[in-house]
């Protein structure tokens, strides 16, 4: 039975989900990259609230604030080290090498700190539920929506009404004729890599919040979701991303109310088996994308 908890549970569910996936779809909009190290944003953050919560006093939403700001400076700093000297080569060199920093940023992570799951601080917000219209909510999925429709809101803009707004949609839709009007290229990257790290980042706070721990692979899982999601929305779209995220959120919330508990294990292959249906009638993705494909050379 379809409740009101359960409504706003799939809602807040396909919320976090649509912030995951529009900071991977962001980079690849401009790069026509899959950053596969954009998991390991999730678990940078993650591991700056644990070590922020051991060595400081600091407020929790002070240590958010530094865990965010760490993802974005980690993504940043991908794109400058990383990623900028292999942009002009093939666009395998470039996925290998976010396999490469994936592992990298994985193995410090284990050698700096521990393989083993380590305890986060969540503030006591995250425990307590409001009563609504007779159903037991917890105020922790009221705020990722919450917090979601924000950001979202906030994007659309900086999207729509600032000059790095629309330097970042023109060079989504045509990055040759973007750079060929003047825009920095370097510029436009590396604006898109921040933005990734934020979404990461505050993606993180309410991933790593479900189980109050992080662990070295806990970006692997949200990795594969993200890039689930866009391939069902678009992976050309950064309305895409969003509408996939939320598609993948709902369906999936839904196949943990409609399938026998003996299969609940197997959701996941279920949600593939829905993505390839989608993707026979729309190979495209739900939200076609008026652009032509480039790479950026």
């Amino acid at each position: 039975m379809i409740t009101l908890d359960f409504l706003i549970s799939a809602i807040s569910l396909g919320s976090l989900y649509a912030l995951i996936a529009l900071g991977l779809v962001i980079v690849y909009g401009i790069l026509k990259l899959v950053n596969f190290a954009y998991g390991e944003l999730i678990m940078i953050a993650g591991y700056t609230l644990f070590v922020l919560s051991g060595f400081s006093s600091l407020a929790w939403l002070i240590m958010a604030i530094v865990a965010v700001i760490a993802a974005m400076a980690t993504s940043y700093m991908t794109e400058l080290v990383a990623f900028r000297p292999v942009r002009t080569k093939s666009l395998t060199a470039m996925l290998i090498t976010s396999f490469a920093v994936s592992t990298l940023l994985q193995n410090a992570a284990v050698l700096i700190i521990s393989p083993r799951a380590r305890p986060v601080p969540l503030p006591e917000v995250f425990d307590q539920s409001v009563h609504i219209f007779g159903a037991d909510v917890p105020v922790r999925n009221i705020l990722i929506i919450v917090s979601t429709v924000l950001l979202l809101a906030l994007f659309t803009l900086l999207l729509r009404k600032t000059v790095l707004g629309m330097a970042l949609r023109a060079a989504s839709d045509n990055f040759r004729m973007t750079r060929m009007l003047g825009v920095s290229a370097n510029l436009v990257i590396s604006v898109a890599f921040v933005i990734s790290g934020f979404f990461a980042g505050v993606a993180s706070l309410f991933w790593v919040g479900r189980a109050a721990s992080v662990t070295p692979t806990i970006g692997g899982a949200p990795l594969l979701i993200a890039f689930v999601a866009t391939v069902i929305g678009g992976m050309r779209s950064l309305e895409g991303a969003v509408v996939g995220g939320y598609v993948y959120g709902i369906v999936y919330s839904l196949l943990s109310l409609l399938l026998p508990q003996y299969l609940l294990d197997y959701r996941e292959a279920f949600m593939f088996l829905i993505v390839i249906l989608i993707l026979l009638f729309r190979p495209e993705g739900l939200i076609r994308a008026n652009v032509t494909p480039e790479r950026v050379g």
